[in-house]
């Protein structure tokens, strides 16, 4: 049998398995492997393979390869407690995937923020059949570089085939798990180790489906949850020590028990459920609002199914990513927070390949564009919402909402909102994430949807602009007519219909005082910040975009300390000019109110590579080509970005910091092009030493732009 090979399922710094700071896996636990420190946020295939298992959280997959070989990948360490956060799973059990294909997106910001460690096992988990016989460890690893290269072993050996063990009659024991995130990789790793103490063959049941304790792989694919009854089953001369040994191990909690539960809350009375006919649903928004009941509702985008042949229909699609993407990266770099974030999680769809891939195959049969889009992406959605897992279920209201973007685009249909009364609160079956950007806030002062879930996207959004809004009230919102009287108790999970007269003035007065104390805190945070004993501090901002400077003035500070200037270069096919710099600096400076700005030239490089600009990797970029660096290869470029910082008016306004700084000789090259102060982030060791010079030569030179 031919070798297989592996290619890196992501990129980043690859790094032998005993170096993880985990024993599960350093110890080979589940098996010998590599593992990869990521840099991006996307996990692929690293071979041509079928999904075997993919865990409810969406942190950890296993792959079959059609020799057999059996491959986990199991990203960052304790990653399960996130339950499910920050991953995005592109496929499901049973699935087929070809190198390269995408298998889970993930956030690596909050990975780095939550979760223990980020660094990614990548396991050969059937070593009694398959052998690594080359790997590559110690450097950077680009997305498809070879990784691994596994070969079967010739001979099996003959006591690692299950049965093996003297035969005899079956122990079993049923226990109930007290893990509070069920048998994952971890804990099967442990069980599969004390069992290996015995001779005994135990296997683990849950509901008709058995594992032999030795298979993680099979631990995995039970999906045992917290409190699942689970039955251990133990054959041979030892079955008995074994079973008493493992059941111990379980019940132990394996340092991952859950706390005791609180009380379950009491089901709504029937008393509550129907007081003054107010309806029931989940809290996505707190907040009060009185107003009138409007109902908005989607039309169905129509399009053709037949197109107009192969060619014309590919460049109607093709012409449509391209207009969505520029409105979307648009969007992008005027919005800020959970706004921004879901803006790009659409644009990173709408650049997967499988969706691509499938529009493209379905334009070979002979489909329009925006059938073709609509047969590949509404099945996968489809397939979201069937799911158990509740957070997947939500976003697949991210892939109707880029669905009906890109046929709008398409078919040339306005998917404006419509204009909406004063005091209107929306109602509605469902909403999508681009109908919330799109809502007039001086109108819309409620959202009540009769689906969706507290961690939707809809819901995300709600919450951050400050919109109070029901999710999940379910049919009983049906009958309800436009134009109804309604007070919108978001915060108690109810919305009075209909309410009398004293309900609705004793509504009318609490939202008074509540815009009060809103009023007085916001006039609060326009006031000089002190200690307490009279030191003064200054409360600036860091900058992404320029929502980031709207929101940091709206909000009290005096300036920002740090304007990062990679939402401008990152995620584009070429460097922005001048001119479009300088709009967006001037729209920055603008929305700051004369606040000081303070401006950190370009610092791409190492983690944050532009595909303009051709770098090779190196095992530590920080010292290597990074930061301004950067700009002192590509002197054309930071001269740009120098010219465009010192054109923003008003004169005075703009500092400039200079990134990733490590000798004297970089700042005086910085000179060269620069006549301003520039303040110094000083993040690599060699820079700490030089860093009185670095001072004197600010100093020496000190002047604002």
């Amino acid at each position: 049998m031919a070798p297989i090979l592996l290619s890196a399922p992501m990129q980043g710094w690859a790094l032998p398995i005993d170096q993880v700071p985990d024993a599960v896996f350093a110890d080979r636990m589940l098996g010998d492997g590599v593992a990869i420190d990521p840099t991006g946020d996307g996990l692929y295939a690293p071979c041509d393979a079928t999904v075997l298992t993919l865990l409810d959280s969406g942190h950890a997959i296993t792959l079959r390869t059609a020799e057999g070989a059996e491959i986990l990948i199991h990203i960052g360490l304790d990653t399960v407690a996130l339950g499910g956060r920050g991953f995005s799973p592109c496929v499901a059990v049973g699935d087929r995937v070809v190198t390269g294909a995408p298998l889970i997106r993930f956030d690596l910001d909050l990975l780095v923020r939550e979760a223990r460690a980020v660094v990614t096992p990548i396991i050969v988990v059937n070593p009694d059949r398959f052998a690594i016989t080359q790997c590559t460890t110690d450097r950077q690893v680009a997305l498809g570089d070879l990784l691994m290269t596994i070969e079967p072993i010739a001979d099996i050996r003959p006591d690692a085939v299950a049965g093996g063990a003297d035969a005899g009659d079956i122990l079993t024991r049923t226990i109930t798990v007290p893990l509070a995130h069920g048998i994952h990789a971890r804990p099967a790793a442990r069980l599969g180790a004390l069992a290996k103490r015995y001779t005994a063959d135990v296997t683990v049941t849950r509901d008709a489906n058995t594992s032999s304790i030795l298979s993680p792989i099979g631990l995995l694919a039970l999906g045992v949850r917290y409190n699942d009854p689970i039955t251990l089953g133990a054959r041979g001369p030892d079955a008995a020590d074994a079973l008493d040994a493992i059941a111990a191990l379980i019940l132990s909690g394996m340092d991952e028990a859950a706390p005791a539960p609180a009380p379950a809350p009491a089901a709504a009375s029937p008393a509550r459920a129907a007081i003054d006919g107010a309806l029931l649903g989940v809290t996505a928004a707190p907040g009060l609002a009185v107003g009138k009941a409007r109902w908005f509702r989607h039309a169905e985008i129509a399009v053709p199914e037949q197109g107009q042949g192969i060619a014309v229909e590919n460049e109607r699609f093709a012409s449509a990513i391209t207009t969505l993407a520029a409105r979307l990266a648009e969007q992008t770099r005027h919005s800020a927070g959970a706004q921004k974030a879901i803006v790009e999680a659409h644009a990173a769809m709408l650049d997967d390949p499988v969706l691509r891939d499938g529009t493209q195959a379905q334009i070979a049969a002979g489909k329009s564009a925006g059938h073709a889009w609509r047969a590949t992406i509404r099945p996968l959605a489809d397939a979201l919402r069937a799911g158990s897992d509740a957070r997947l279920a939500e976003r697949a209201d991210d892939m109707l909402d880029l669905e009906r973007q890109l046929l709008a685009v398409l078919e040339g249909v306005e998917t404006t909102v419509p204009v909406f009364p004063p005091e209107t609160i929306l109602l509605a079956d469902d909403l999508l994430p681009s109908d919330i950007l799109a809502l007039d806030r001086a109108t819309v002062i409620g959202l009540c949807v009769a689906r969706g879930g507290p961690t939707s996207h809809v819901a995300i959004l709600a919450a951050t602009i400050g919109l109070p809004a029901l999710v999940a009230i379910g049919p009983a919102l049906a009958p309800l007519a436009d134009g109804t009287p309604v007070i919108l108790e978001a915060s108690e999970g109810l919305m009075r219909v209909d309410p009398d007269a004293d309900t609705l003035v004793a509504a009318q007065v609490r939202l008074a005082q509540a815009e009060m104390r809103r009023a007085d805190m916001l006039a609060r945070a326009g006031e000089l910040c002190r200690m307490a004993d009279g030191t003064r501090i200054e409360a600036f901002a860091n900058l992404g975009s320029i929502g980031d400077a709207r929101l940091a003035r709206d909000n009290g500070a005096e300036g920002s300390g740090l304007l990062r200037t990679e939402f401008l270069f990152l995620e584009r096919e070429s460097a922005p000019s001048v001119a479009e710099q300088t709009a967006d600096y001037q729209a920055i400076a603008d929305a700051l109110d004369g606040r000081p700005l303070i401006v950190r030239l370009l610092d791409i490089g190492g983690d944050k590579p532009a595909p303009y600009l051709p770098m090779d990797a190196e095992e530590n970029p920080a010292l290597g080509l990074r930061g301004i660096r950067v700009g002192l290869a590509y002197p054309q470029m930071l001269e740009d970005q120098v010219r465009a910082i010192l054109s923003v008016r008003p004169t005075g306004q703009c500092r400039i910091m200079v990134p990733m700084i490590a000798s004297l000789d970089e700042l005086r090259a910085v000179r060269a092009a620069v006549t301003a102060a520039a303040g110094v982030s000083i993040m690599t060791p060699t820079g700490t030493r030089s860093g009185r010079s670095s001072s004197a030569a600010i100093r020496s030179t000190a002047a604002r732009t």
